[in-house]
């Protein structure tokens, strides 16, 4: 157990945190197939595959919403657990691990009904149009069926990565998308099922991530085990872990109504081909994001560690780490889309006349991309240190209060139309990457050098 825990005391933080953040981002990239993949097969079915992408793109805001739950439990728990460990108090630890699976479960039940039951409306409501609701439809009901392996899978591997076994939470999700890889085209085009076969192979992925998680964190190997023996819900300790989760659940759950708005926007101004459009440039922009994800979810556990050791030394130089390196990542991920926009769209779909729309938009949508390696800086450290208000606050700012209403305000202004839709993202990483940054640097960085040294030098 020893050679694959990573010891977030240790004076190396850069390494600590590559360490962590290295098999966090191969996780994440891995994860990203799950959908990504999905993508990129629908987009090139022979004469619909453009339509059916629309129609994929329509049920991202579900699948994100499956997210944002699992995030609530997952990464709202994580950092407690860490904190509880850097104060060397393992029964409160497992206590929140606990309490969080049992949620995960009772909210993946839920969730599983209500979409089901009530996918038609819905959809309709998220901008589909005849011609795209049956390529939806048959994606998301199949989807919903398999959400409790998902919400195991994404919500109890944070779990794994917060005790030091980021490499095993690396293959976790490796396992599920080597599945998903292969199943995709024998369902989707050996077997004829298209959206369908898509998403029963996603399914079935999500099922061996979430067994092999469950097989981790009920063996020998991990620090913290699950056990229920006389488990009753501790619901003062639900709250205290929904308290945390909810800034990553908003920044999920806001995702999810951003794309509601943008695809009605879009219908309203474009039509499906816009849709389609959209569901492309989230694709790339889930791609690029992903490492500065890793980069700060890799450095929250060492944060959180060090924080319930009192050793603020280290905490600053891991914020300080973490900010630079995403800065400098996202910077350069901006150059390359910048001078090669068509490359990346072309991974989905060869249609010119989607390709002639979509790279306009793409310039537009990625314009200083830089700014969002802020946000996550900001985001990280308040979620690091169990700062909740701030955490959520940051969240609703940039989405709800910003993105939201400039997506139904631009496009009726001086024929914007659908360049309003896509100009409101860059807007929006500006104003709210730089408000949510320097309120973390007055507030946590700044107040953290007249505090006195209190860990191993």
């Amino acid at each position: 157990m020893q050679s694959l825990q990573v010891d977030f005391g240790n004076e190396n933080v850069s390494r600590n945190i590559l360490s962590v953040a290295a098999p966090m981002l191969a996780a994440q990239l891995i994860n990203l197939l799950y959908n990504i993949i999905d993508r990129i097969y629908i987009g090139k079915i022979p004469g619909e595959g453009t339509l059916a992408l629309a129609g994929l793109g329509l049920c991202f805001p579900i699948i994100t919403m499956v997210t944002a739950f699992s995030n609530l439990f997952g990464v709202g728990g994580a950092p407690l657990c860490a904190i509880a460990r850097g104060k060397n108090d393992p029964k409160k630890a497992r206590k929140i691990m606990n309490n969080a699976f049992f949620m995960l479960i009772v909210i993946g039940i839920v969730l599983t009904l209500t979409g089901i039951t009530f996918h038609k409306p819905l959809l309709f409501l998220f901008g589909a149009s005849k011609a795209t609701y049956p390529y939806a439809s048959g994606y998301m009901v199949i989807y919903l069926l398999g959400t409790i392996f998902v919400m195991i899978s994404l919500g109890m591997n944070p779990y794994i990565n917060s005790q030091g076994f980021a490499r095993v939470g690396m293959k976790t999700v490796l396992l599920g998308a080597a599945i998903n890889i292969v199943l995709d085209p024998i369902f989707i085009f050996l077997l004829h099922m298209g959206v369908k076969g898509a998403a029963l192979a996603t399914v079935i992925s999500q099922l061996f991530s979430a067994a092999w998680v469950l097989r981790f964190l009920t063996g020998k190997q991990a620090e913290l085990t699950l056990d229920f023996r006389g488990f009753s819900p501790d619901f003062s300790c639900i709250l205290e872990v929904a308290k945390l989760g909810v800034s990553t659940f908003c920044m999920a759950f806001t995702n999810g109504l951003v794309q509601i708005v943008c695809n009605f926007m879009l219908q309203t101004f474009g039509g499906d081909l816009y849709i389609s459009v959209m569901t492309v440039i989230s694709s790339v922009r889930e791609i690029a994001q992903t490492p500065v994800m890793a980069i700060s979810e890799g450095s929250s556990p060492i944060i959180s560690y060090n924080y319930g050791a009192y050793n603020t030394r280290l905490m600053k130089r891991a914020i300080r780490f973490m900010t630079r390196l995403g800065f400098a990542y996202t910077l350069a991920i901006w150059g390359l889309f910048s001078a090669f926009p068509e490359f990346f769209i072309r991974i989905f779909n060869h249609n010119e006349e989607l390709i002639a729309a979509a790279v306009p938009s793409m310039h537009v949508y990625f314009f200083g991309f830089f700014m969002m390696a802020f946000q996550f800086a900001g985001q990280s450290v308040f979620k690091a240190l169990n700062k909740p208000k701030q955490a959520v606050f940051f969240s609703m700012l940039r989405k709800v209060v910003i993105v939201v209403p400039l997506t139904l305000l631009l496009p009726r202004l001086k024929g914007l139309r659908v360049t309003g839709v896509f100009l409101a993202e860059p807007i929006s990483n500006f104003i709210g990457g730089l408000a949510c940054y320097l309120t973390m640097h007055a507030t946590i960085l700044k107040p953290l050098k007249t505090i006195p040294e209190k860990g191993n030098k």
